[in-house]
């Protein structure tokens, strides 16, 4: 069972592998640079040795960054040109650090409020951000993995179907998903019974294909089923239920992949030992 957490990297990217390994996790998400910027990730080659080097001592594997909130690929103006840049330096960085690749909400269009509650707009054009997810493909290493994270709000994703209509225009290998139960709660897709989680797994394999599904968010939600909002909770605190954690650690389709905390913590001071126990209970192989 490889569960891990979203983890600070002040001190720099090693002392987040520190961080995570005295929880007791095994996989690793972090920011390349802030989240709430422009600014592009940078690392020098001493600090990507001593990362891919104290990851390797650690058993921490895989590593993924989680890109900026400002990043908004179906934008056509100046935030798309700058989501663009900074999602190839940070997938650049990624490849120099060992990093799978990095996890990403796609953005809004400004009609973003007016999406119906379980249907994406079948008329919108999505040449656009295909043409800018492209780009960004065609400038980074093929090592390095464009990961999309579904929406929990009324943004790019909330839906499988939007979710496949993407993958499918931008035909690329290296696009994979990150499915994050809160999101999913919100948005309406009820996992809470074995028959549920099967219909939605083969919903997905129909839609995208089970082979992109890379990574799981694993978070509670302060909030109701459905209800379009998306705060994260700490594990078995929230309204998403602990029957979806059971189901989604030991369903033989899912229970391999990373999963990864991006919960408020105890201590309200992030991700903890305590989530990552609480998670790793509901396993059958714990």
């Amino acid at each position: 069972m490889n569960i891990g957490a979203h983890v600070s990297t002040a001190g720099g990217f090693s002392k987040a592998l520190e961080k995570l390994s005295q929880m007791g996790g095994t996989a690793l998400q972090c920011f390349s640079t802030s989240p709430r910027g422009w600014n592009s990730a940078v690392v020098s080659e001493d600090a990507a040795y001593e990362f891919r080097k104290k990851k390797q001592e650690l058993g921490i594997d895989p590593v993924y960054f989680h890109a900026s909130y400002l990043i908004n690929l179906a934008d056509s103006g100046s935030t798309g040109h700058l989501s663009k840049q900074v999602l190839t330096a940070e997938l650049n960085t990624a490849h120099a650090m060992d990093v799978r690749g990095s996890i990403i909400h796609l953005g809004s269009y400004k009609d973003s409020k007016q999406i119906a509650s379980s249907l994406f707009p079948p008329e919108r054009n999505y040449e656009g951000m295909i043409q800018n997810i492209q780009e960004v493909l065609q400038n980074t290493p093929p090592s390095t993995l464009f990961i999309i994270e579904n929406a929990g709000n009324r943004k790019v994703g909330l839906t499988l179907e939007e979710i496949g209509t993407i993958v499918q225009k931008v035909n690329s290998l290296r696009v994979k998903i990150c499915l994050d139960t809160c999101h999913l709660h919100a948005a309406g897709y009820d996992l809470t019974t074995q028959d549920k989680l099967d219909s939605f797994l083969k919903k997905f394999d129909q839609l995208i294909g089970l082979d992109r599904l890379e990574v799981f968010h694993v978070n509670d939600s302060k909030d109701p089923f459905g209800s379009y909002h998306d705060k994260h909770e700490n594990i078995g605190y929230g309204s998403v239920g602990t029957d979806v954690f059971r189901l989604v650690l030991n369903d033989p389709r899912t229970k391999n992949l990373p999963f990864i905390l991006e919960v408020p913590g105890i201590k309200n001071e992030g991700p903890d030992k305590e989530n990552i126990d609480i998670l790793r209970s509901y396993s059958e192989n714990n």
